[in-house]
């Protein structure tokens, strides 16, 4: 375990990404930079209006509205880690209830895990939510929420589900597994002494790597302005009501790519890298656990 350098590596990104996610927006240099201020009144004379480009005051410069891009990121950690924990928990727990129903003789399910798998591997999932969540329907649905999360979950539950399916059906095969059916070890007995030693792992492994499919995902979902955390507020005046976003997770951030990027390139520069952090702590992460349990023939 101590030449494992990549789940030292992974564990120590992850434990930064969740100080920072946890406690980050308690520190006053975050609150303040909040506040944001669209004019700066320069010593030297003059008048600098925002977006402000990187500077000793702006590490990473600020956005439209004057505000630091620091304390942005780390105000919108949070709501981006839930939103990523959320997609990618629901989509394991729907995968196993399906693969394991599978495993056990449901035909029907797993036609359906090997349809559903076949068709969302040869689709990305970005072009059908691209299709899927500009339709008027999901847009000014009420729950919009959870419809897109659930969308995004269960998109690619079939590759979930084949998977748990195939590992099940390889341990029931195994000698011991018999044996242990012999010696009349019960039911809850056999799944907790084979069948979850030897999924946990696999498990463990393939859930961090998902993590970072769907940090990219989200991602990729905010460069093209498609926002999970929107909503319908009135605008005054005249009592109109306008879709905005009401979170400032990173891909709300990485949404301005589009109209930054020739003027000023760090506000989706700085979101970008942020996400990037997410995908390259959880795929090092996930491949030190994959190493770690190999050693032990898991």
């Amino acid at each position: 375990m101590r030449k494992n350098t990549a789940l030292w590596t992974g564990g120590f990104f992850l434990i930064l990404l969740i100080l920072v996610a946890a406690f980050g927006s308690s520190f006053s240099y975050v609150k303040e930079g909040l506040e944001g201020k669209r004019l700066i009144f320069p010593e030297a004379g003059g008048i600098v209006s925002a977006p402000f480009p990187p500077s000793a005051d702006f590490p990473l410069g600020s956005d439209h509205e004057g505000r630091n891009m620091v304390s942005l990121l780390v105000m919108g950690a949070k709501d981006t880690l839930l939103l990523i924990f959320l997609i990618t928990s629901i989509r394991y727990v729907v995968g196993v209830v399906l693969g394991a129903i599978a495993s056990l003789g449901g035909r029907v399910i797993s036609n359906f895990l090997n349809v559903w798998d076949q068709i969302f591997s040869s689709m990305p999932v970005i072009f059908f939510a691209i299709l899927a969540f500009n339709l008027p329907l999901l847009i000014y649905a009420e729950n919009r929420f959870w419809i897109v999360i659930f969308s995004i979950a269960l998109v690619e539950v079939g590759r979930v589900g084949v998977t748990i399916r195939d590992q099940l059906i390889h341990v029931k095969n195994k000698p011991y597994v018999d044996a242990a059916r012999t010696v009349g070890l019960s039911n809850f007995g056999i799944a907790k002494n084979h069948f979850l030693p030897t999924l946990l792992p696999t498990m463990l492994v393939n859930f961090c790597f998902d993590i970072g499919r769907v940090a990219l995902i989200i991602g990729q979902l905010g460069i093209f302005s498609i926002f999970i955390t929107m909503q319908f507020v009135e605008v005054p005046p005249g009592g109109m009501y306008d879709l905005v976003n009401t979170s400032f997770n990173w891909p709300t951030i990485l949404g301005d790519a589009r109209k930054d990027i020739y003027t000023a390139v760090w506000i989706p520069a700085a979101a970008a890298f942020a996400i990037m952090y997410v995908i390259l702590t959880f795929n090092i992460l996930g491949e030190g656990l994959r190493r770690h349990f190999s050693r032990f023939g898991m």
